[in-house]
């Protein structure tokens, strides 16, 4: 679920949606961390200046919690076009 939303919000950002791809990797019990590969130009826009947009990705994730005990770590990667 959280996953499916972080996709879905990147690609609006992104200036090439076709790249976008989310994991979502399990590390420990109530552990996880979620993915953002996206196109080189991209990473900027998804981290935003000063880090204010990926922050304010995992302020509402952070929301999401209350449905879900499971603690996320956000990680934006550069892939090669």
């Amino acid at each position: 679920m959280v996953e499916k939303f972080l996709e879905e919000y990147a690609r609006l950002i992104a200036d090439k949606p076709e790249l976008i791809k989310v994991t979502r990797v399990n590390l420990g019990e109530n552990f996880d961390e979620i993915i953002i590969e996206a196109a080189k130009d991209d990473t900027g826009r998804l981290i935003g200046k000063d880090g204010k947009m990926i922050n304010a990705i995992k302020t509402v994730i952070i929301g999401y919690k209350a449905k879900d005990p499971t603690s996320y770590r956000i990680t934006v990667k550069a892939v090669e076009e």
